[in-house]
């Protein structure tokens, strides 16, 4: 008799899920048999056995309303919620504009706690759930030239520190995962190799690195809280 994957019949929305640690993220959670629901701006809308791609502008409230209704109608409370989608900036202070920190925080922070808002209530009735906060080692260190992204990734982490207090005792387990430089498509620009003060790209963290502590944090016995999990470079 085959094993019955590990999260077969579970439903879970990953959100940034278009490339990058989303999309592994999304693959890794498939693999373990999940229905997965991903969330991005960029994606075309789909629907087939095992999935759906919903596109969503999760800076505008109306579309983050939306989305919320339209999974909690289909599927029910997500089992998995992995709150991933953000954008990186590295400016020093002095160049960087109120419409910068704007954006970061706009992504970072207040499309987080939107998409907190839109799903951990019903989460928290169902009695069960695992919702992931995808943070950065910019969440508790202070780097030169990351003003913005870290403020508002700092501001993540004091949002889920709270939520994970505010839900505790409804059966729905918070987890920040912060991993520390991963070699994607944000690194493009800034060419860190060309750069002694940043780590090469062939030495950062995989897509797939962050997306196996992701699904560690998600296989975990119900008993189980994964509070903080911290992935660093070797």
């Amino acid at each position: 008799m085959a094993a019955v994957a590990p999260l077969e019949g579970q439903t879970a929305v990953v959100t940034g899920a278009s490339r990058g640690i989303g999309a592994a993220a999304a693959v890794a959670l498939g693999a373990l048999g999940a229905r997965v629901v991903r969330v991005a701006r960029t994606l075309a809308p789909r629907a087939d056995g095992r999935g759906e791609d919903v596109p969503c502008d999760l800076t505008d409230p109306k579309a983050r309303a939306k989305l919320a209704a339209g999974i909690l109608a289909r599927h029910g409370p997500p089992d998995i919620l992995v709150s991933n989608a953000g954008a990186f900036l590295m400016r020093p202070l002095e160049l960087t504009t109120d419409a910068d920190i704007d954006e970061q925080l706009g992504i970072n922070l207040r499309a987080a706690f939107g998409v907190a808002r839109a799903f951990l209530p019903a989460m928290a009735r169902a009695g069960r759930g695992t919702f992931i906060h995808v943070g950065s080692v910019a969440d508790h260190v202070g780097f030169p030239g990351n003003a913005a992204y870290a403020a508002s990734k700092y501001g993540l982490r004091g949002l889920h520190e709270t939520l994970a207090a505010e839900f505790r005792g409804t059966g729905v387990r918070l987890t920040l995962v912060s991993p520390g430089p991963t070699d994607t498509d944000v690194w493009t620009p800034i060419d860190p190799d060309a750069r002694p003060d940043l780590p090469d790209r062939a030495a950062m963290l995989r897509p797939a690195d962050v997306a196996d502590a992701i699904t560690f944090v998600a296989t975990r016995p119900a008993a189980v809280q994964v509070h903080w999990l911290q992935l660093g470079l070797a």
